[in-house]
């Protein structure tokens, strides 16, 4: 799925990435071409203002080291050619030099100035950024009853915090309830999207004892937020979509699950993964006609002391190395040695990152639970 806040690469952030590379070559590729005019029959034309805007170029893309490189290149370009055509002495030359020196000093101090600039208006958007991931994503507890819980989120794009993943854990009278899902749109009703299934999951899990109602709440949730006049563009509404997964962790050895469109959890006993695949598959949220005569109702499966359940997102099954080879999110989860969720989501976090050598194509979000003995999983709720 693709990220709320973040295009594929194109004219957004995805794009911008790419294209500055090629920018920052600009201020080499003139100096290259000085480089080829002086060393051909043209060398009569005056190409001091060529090298003279070099430096000046630099300081637009580049920090002060990457003005101070290409000011240097320049700096020998023009002493190269100027040797080579034995044209010291003469007063074109040392005007050329003094420009470039003004010049240099100028863009490195501005480079300077618009790199500090640049690094603290991050630094706020960053902070803003993690104060409404906090918001939308809250931390799941370490401890929720019956359970021990982890989870972890992996934004596709560096120093992104926010995505197109949502997913939660809450401790109920009727268990412990958790939800993931994946919201198909960008922008910032894709992230709207988002928030408005989090809100209903988090009030309907704590009033209806059916996960199915619960399931209900959120996409009523999200037909409300859709129907807002300029809430979701018109082309893209056809296309907007919330794949989710809800599971419910009760006394018993049982987890009961709710499937609309999203990858199916992963349980691990016995050093086994089984995927617990819906036997009726339904329609992601949002595409609610396809089901209007479809019972909705969640399926029971085995979930004993020492067995781990493993909600994930598409980004995780998807994500492919070089070969074009998907993730093998069982076999990982398989080779993981017994230890604590939190550190079970740090190896397959490790595998992942080595099998896409640190390029994540889509962001990913994980929630992993271990069901506990009863006689260390049975607190009272203080509902």
């Amino acid at each position: 799925m693709q990220s709320p806040l973040r295009s594929r690469p194109g004219p957004g952030a995805g794009g911008y990435s790419r294209v500055l590379p090629l920018v920052q070559c600009v201020p080499f590729a003139i100096a290259l071409c000085v480089v080829g005019i002086e060393l051909s029959p043209a060398h009569f034309l005056y190409t001091g203002p060529l090298l003279t805007a070099t430096p000046a170029l630099a300081a637009v893309t580049m920090g002060p080291k990457g003005t101070i490189s290409a000011a240097a290149f320049a700096l020998a370009v023009s002493v190269a050619t100027a040797t080579y055509n034995q044209a010291w002495g003469t007063q074109q030359v040392y005007t050329n030099l003094l420009a470039l020196l003004l010049v240099s000093a100028a863009g490195v101090a501005m480079s300077g100035t618009v790199f500090a600039l640049r690094r603290k208006e991050l630094d706020q958007v960053r902070r803003i950024a993690v104060a409404a991931q906090e918001v939308i994503l809250r931390p799941v507890p370490a401890r929720l009853g019956p359970v021990r819980a982890a989870s972890m989120y992996l934004a596709a794009e560096t120093g992104a915090q926010i995505g197109g993943d949502l997913y939660e854990a809450v401790r109920t009278r009727f268990g412990v309830r958790l939800i993931v899902g994946d919201v198909r749109g960008k922008g910032l009703p894709g992230v709207r999207a988002a928030a408005a299934v989090l809100s209903a999951f988090r009030e309907a899990v704590h009033y209806e004892d059916d996960l199915a109602e619960v399931l209900n709440h959120c996409a009523a949730a999200l037909r409300r937020e859709g129907a807002v006049p300029g809430a979701v563009d018109p082309e893209a509404q056809a296309e907007s979509f919330v794949t989710v997964v809800l599971a419910q962790v009760p006394d018993r050895r049982v987890v009961e699950v709710v499937n609309r469109g999203h990858p199916p959890p992963l349980v691990l006993r016995q050093g086994r993964v089984q995927a617990l695949m819906p036997t009726s598959p339904l329609p992601p949220l949002g595409l609610d006609d396809l089901v209007a005569d479809l019972p909705v109702k969640a399926e029971t499966y085995p979930f004993t002391p020492g067995d781990r359940l493993l909600l994930h997102t598409d980004g995780i099954i998807e994500a492919r190395n070089r070969n074009n080879d998907f993730f093998p999110l069982a076999e990982a989860m398989e080779a993981v040695h017994p230890c604590s969720p939190q550190e079970f989501l740090q190896h397959l976090h490790q595998g992942l990152i080595r099998h896409t050598q640190g390029r994540l194509a889509d962001d990913a979000a994980m929630i992993l639970v271990d069901r506990l003995d009863e006689e260390c999983g049975t607190v009272d709720h203080p509902l």
